[in-house]
């Protein structure tokens, strides 16, 4: 922890009195099962039943994040997600508005997917977002979401990011 007030780490509450940053990257929710490579062998973007998907842990677990927003008055001006099936999923059960498919924040996988193109698309998009002051959602993938904060998540964890300082915060939601 940094001094007294100026914490890595702020639960869901805390950040709702004292917001930090102007992005709150998401990572899906859970989604059991997977390869040495991290998905099914015949893995299409198009095609759910490819990907690994939320299971009924998972579709609970979206579902208490959005509440735990919507109880701590959270909202979003946009809420961006990753293309994969179990993104899209987790920002639709969140229920917080409409949804918005973003590339930059699709995960690398295989040869199909580079995520260093992936990440230099969304380097971009952030530094666009140096002077927003309405807060962003971006729902994607732990390696997307280290990359940029240098934090890694657990399924369904979430970072606060500020574009300016490119200083990032936990945020403990469950």
């Amino acid at each position: 922890m940094d001094a007294p007030g100026n914490s890595v780490e702020l639960t869901l509450e805390d950040y709702a009195k004292k917001p930090f940053g102007n992005i709150i990257f998401l990572r899906h929710a859970f989604a059991p099962g997977m390869d040495a490579n991290g998905q099914p062998a015949n893995f299409k973007i198009d095609d759910c039943s490819t990907q690994r998907n939320l299971d009924s842990t998972g579709v609970a677990q979206a579902t208490a994040i959005g509440k735990k927003f919507i109880a701590n008055g959270i909202k979003f001006a946009n809420i961006y997600s990753s293309q994969w099936c179990r993104c899209l999923e987790t920002a639709q059960l969140l229920n917080l508005g409409k949804v918005t498919q973003e590339t930059s924040l699709n995960s690398g996988f295989r040869e199909l997917f580079k995520l260093e193109e992936s990440l230099a698309r969304l380097r971009k998009n952030l530094e666009s977002l140096k002077g927003e002051e309405k807060l962003i959602l971006m729902i994607t993938h732990r390696r997307v979401i280290s990359a940029i904060t240098g934090i890694s998540v657990k399924s369904g964890g979430a970072v606060a990011y500020d574009t300016k300082t490119k200083k990032s915060k936990i945020i403990w939601i469950e």
